[in-house]
């Protein structure tokens, strides 16, 4: 008998069909000589420290650091899941060969072998190893089994990773906690979560120590075109004005046009990232919603395997994209003009040295009006089958014409970008027209067709402007941040290359987010990703780089992908967090600096009766006073003035006494009412005003 083990009772059931294993036992399905389980993913977890030495069970900083001499696994405390072990420990008994059949990655490896391990499993194991779940993958895959061995070095990164977050966390999160911590909080401490933590501090940082400059820019239009000084910016508004003295009355003269013809090549494929980055951006969704979201399409069957670090197809996959691009029937019209010819085989989309596990994420060969979609997960199918068809899709070719110009002895310049041929646009042209609505851009489209020699009248202008501060991260942001260490990278290849040291894994950065969310570290300000004071205050006290710094986080996580490989020792590895973990404890014990950190918690409601506490009298709420104009909305800076609408902010009624409170409609919509405003007020300025 062959037994199958799946991460998930779906997955098993899908599986049991192909295998005929038809008939449902507690537990399992049975049948044509195969018995289909499953796990709820982990069933086994890493020990903890009470499990190894009644010494670790009381929180003690002499007990400090915890190191087993050897890590052991524990099922978890939970009567389903010791029930499905038990089923799965009697079926490996009663079976000749088991087939692996987790999720097709690290962790996906970890589930099965602890599983395997704890049922003492001394049968033969194979691997199933498929990257989409439709019935042609999975009977694909068990044509092509693999031996189990072949992915040892996968099990011993994932091994490396748990045992090495352990000594990290438990140690880090004990110590910090007793050391710093105020009123019983544990502060916790982890590999990835404290860097990514130190990354949102440093910026917020960076924004509060900023102090903008005052610039002017000068332009000038000649025959309906913008023309810019080449010089950019100046520092200071009488030089300016003096430039804008000599140009005044004198006449424009073009000195020089030149014209160039380029291409655009379509956008790389998504990896999981990519797609969380543009989701956040296109839906605000955040990076776990769009995890779950694509998780719940790739067991639809519609989408391939999500948890993939990679923008590339493997050349396997390249017979299969007619089949593909059939099959997405809503896309016929996009995807006829591909299907009408060969299609291209570029080494920007298939290249097998770019690929490790599995692809870049992709619709698979099911029709999508064959599922039923949620209108979210159509919304993220939509953003992968329309990049899918699009890498398939010509480049887009332009022309860009620069136009050199004269008046007196300072030169302009313009510039303007004409779409000779859409390409790939063709597919997303209605989405980049309203993306590209109100955006401030130096680019003219097209320009009439001017002369070397010509000149004429010009109306120069002087624009005052502010430099910046650095934007707060978003989720997006800080996904694109975590990927490359906090080093902010456009360019695709360098992104690529610098994935090798990102903090964390793609499948692990969403739930990194949403654990410094719910320990309150970081909060939601909109979109914003903001550091709480305790969040600051646990940075501040945190004296050692290797816990806080994204770069050497990405250190150790190069290491990690380099045990996958086989180029790096899982026991150097461990051996090397050990020191560091004696280090950090040996540095937090010599520090006097009786730093105390307090971590906001949620405050328990009394359940008494009537709302109030024991033995208070019940008082009167009074009803507040109804805002419905800005005149009662007061200025949160000055405190005298009261907010009025302008163009592009929210000001204050005090302008010309000296107050210069612009609250942007980017920040503050143009469409608040009086009290959402108010109320918008009291929440961001609630620290300044206490």
């Amino acid at each position: 008998m062959i037994l199958c083990v799946t991460e998930k009772p779906s997955v098993a059931a899908d599986i049991a069909k192909i295998l005929g294993a038809n008939v449902r036992r507690d537990g399992y399905y049975e049948g044509n000589g195969y018995r289909v389980s499953w796990t709820f993913g982990h069933l086994c977890e890493l020990k903890e420290p009470n499990d190894y030495t009644d010494l670790w069970r009381r929180w003690s900083l002499g007990a400090l650091p915890m190191i087993p001499a050897r890590f052991g696994i524990k099922l978890k405390d939970d009567a389903g899941i010791k029930k499905q072990f038990k089923v799965i420990e009697t079926l490996i008994k009663d079976s000749t060969e088991l087939i692996n059949c987790g999720d097709a990655g690290q962790e996906g490896e970890l589930i099965q072998r602890w599983v395997y391990q704890k049922a003492k499993c001394s049968i033969p194991v194979k691997r199933l190893w498929i990257s989409s779940l439709t019935d042609d993958s999975i009977r694909e895959g068990f044509k092509h089994l693999q031996p189990s061995a072949d992915f040892d070095n996968l099990y011993y990164a994932g091994l490396s990773r748990a045992i090495g977050d352990w000594i990290l966390g438990m140690n880090a999160t004990r110590l910090y906690t007793l050391k710093y911590a105020q009123s019983r909080n544990v502060l916790s401490i982890g590999r990835v979560q404290t860097p990514t933590l130190a990354l949102i501090v440093s910026r917020q940082r960076e924004i509060e120590n900023f102090v903008p400059e005052d610039y002017w820019e000068i332009k000038t239009l000649y025959r309906g075109v913008t023309f810019n000084s080449t010089k950019g910016r100046y520092k200071s508004e009488s030089d300016a004005g003096e430039v804008i003295a000599g140009i005044k009355e004198a006449p424009l003269s073009i000195t020089g046009i030149e014209r160039k013809k380029g291409k655009e090549a379509p956008p790389r494929l998504f990896d999981l990232t990519s797609l969380q980055v543009e989701c956040n951006k296109k839906f605000s969704y955040s990076a776990d919603m769009t995890l779950r979201t694509i998780q719940s399409l790739y067991e639809k069957k519609v989408t391939t395997y999500p948890r993939v670090d990679t923008t590339f197809l493997s050349d396997d996959i390249y017979p299969k994209i007619p089949g593909i691009m059939q099959a997405m029937m809503p896309y016929a019209q996009l995807t006829a003009p591909v299907l009408q010819g060969p299609i291209k085989k570029s080494k920007k989309v298939f290249d097998n040295s770019k690929v490790t596990d599995h692809h870049a994420i992709i619709p698979t060969n099911v029709d999508p009006r064959r599922v039923m979609l949620t209108r979210d997960e159509k919304l993220v199918y939509d953003l992968i089958a329309k990049r899918f068809i699009a890498t398939f899709y010509p480049e887009c070719e332009f022309a860009t014409t620069t136009v050199m110009a004269k008046i007196n002895q300072f030169e302009f310049k313009a510039t303007g970008k004409q779409i000779l041929k859409d390409g790939w646009r063709a597919i997303y042209n209605k989405e980049q027209a309203q993306n590209a609505e109100g955006k401030e851009s130096d680019d003219n489209g097209i320009m009439p067709e001017f002369v070397v020699g010509e000149s004429g009248p010009h109306e120069p202008s002087l624009l005052k402007k502010a430099t910046q501060p650095p934007k707060m991260y978003n989720e997006g942001t800080l996904l694109r941040a975590m990927e490359t260490a906090g080093k902010f990278v456009d360019d695709e290849e360098l992104r690529d290359a610098m994935k090798e040291n990102g903090i964390g894994r793609p499948s692990t950065r969403a739930a990194i987010i949403e654990t410094l969310l719910r320990r309150r570290y970081i909060t939601k300000e909109r979109k914003s990703l903001v550091a709480t004071a305790a969040g600051c205050q646990l940075i501040d006290t945190i004296k050692d780089e290797l816990l806080k710094s994204a770069k050497l986080t990405g250190l150790w996580e190069n290491k990690l992908r380099k045990i996958e490989r086989g180029e790096f020792s899982a026991q150097q590895f461990i051996d090397e967090l050990k020191v560091m973990v004696n280090e950090i404890v040996l540095t937090v014990l010599r520090d006097n600096s009786g730093t105390n950190i307090i971590v906001e918690q949620d405050k328990p409601k009394a359940p008494t009766k009537g709302g109030a506490a024991a033995g208070e009298p019940k008082k009167k709420k009074e009803r507040a006073t109804r805002v419905t104009k800005f005149e009662q909305v007061l200025c949160p800076v000055c405190g005298k003035g009261h907010m009025v609408k302008g163009r592009a902010a929210f000001g204050c009624s005090e302008w010309q006494n000296g107050c210069h409170t612009a609250l942007p409609f980017a920040e503050y919509p143009a469409d608040l009412t009086p009290a959402k405003l108010r109320d918008a007020i009291k929440k961001n300025f609630k620290t300044q005003n206490s």
